[in-house]
């Protein structure tokens, strides 16, 4: 009758075989485990977890919302109107009422158009007026035709004085224009103004005039369009200044 047993067998040193001694009849037979195998493929499971991981993240980041850039917002200021002339308020001049501006369909918001192709508006997406260029354009109508010194006084409505001329006015178009333009020269802005000057007692219209009027934009980018908007809209305002007056003088 055979007879055997078994005896686990272990080497002395670190990562050494471990293995099963088997004594039979025939002899001592020794069968070695090998814990290599085991040890690869726990690692490479480790790095299919962390590859797992990493792909998991990284898809998390993309779905997440880009931050949004906040706009920049500018205005139309009031400068430095010079006049001709700057005479004293007179006291027996005639009185204007000057109506809020309207705008022509399509420059009647907040935003900062620009034109690269004919019959085309465009706005800059980060870049807006802080109010619409009519309501910006008021105050800077009053204080233009103040200056001149041609009225006696000069109300923006609405306001319950009464006065002996009306000006109604119309901002026609406001755009910074791209292309067009001869090589190398820059950019632009275009402002139209469409004006009339009414006798209030008669309703009727004593003169009109259109103000069309350009200015070169210092950059290439919403800002530089901005000064050259301002620069322009300045210029205006001085022309809008001497009609008024000339209006004036001859309504006497």
């Amino acid at each position: 009758m055979r007879m055997s047993t078994k005896r686990r067998v272990s080497g002395s040193g670190p990562g050494s075989a471990v293995g099963c001694a088997v004594r039979t009849d025939a002899g001592l037979k020794v069968r070695m485990a090998h814990p290599t195998n085991d040890l690869a493929t726990d690692h490479l499971c480790r790095l299919l977890a962390a590859g797992l991981i990493l792909a998991l993240a990284a898809g998390c980041s993309a779905l997440q919302p880009k931050a949004t850039p906040q706009p920049a917002f500018y205005s139309l200021d009031s400068g430095t109107i010079t006049t001709r002339h700057a005479p004293a308020m007179p006291t027996t001049g005639p009185t204007l009422i000057v109506n809020p501006p309207h705008a022509a369909s399509g420059f009647d918001s907040q935003r900062i158009l620009y034109v690269r192709t004919d019959h085309q508006l465009e706005y800059f997406a980060h870049s807006e007026w802080v109010d619409t260029p009519a309501r910006m354009l008021a105050p800077l109508i009053v204080s233009a035709i103040e200056r001149s010194g041609a009225y006696r006084a000069v109300v923006l409505t609405p306001s319950a004085a009464a006065g002996d001329l009306r000006l109604d006015s119309e901002i026609v178009r406001l755009q910074h224009e791209f292309g067009g333009q001869p090589l190398g020269q820059p950019s632009r802005v275009r402002f139209t103004l469409r004006t009339y000057l009414v006798d209030n007692s008669t309703r009727r219209v004593l003169a009109w005039r259109e103000f069309d009027a350009t200015e070169s934009s210092p950059s290439e980018d919403p800002y530089g369009g901005v000064i050259a908007a301002n620069r322009v809209v300045q210029k205006v305002m001085q022309q809008l200044a001497d009609f008024c007056a000339e209006t004036a003088r001859q309504h006497k």
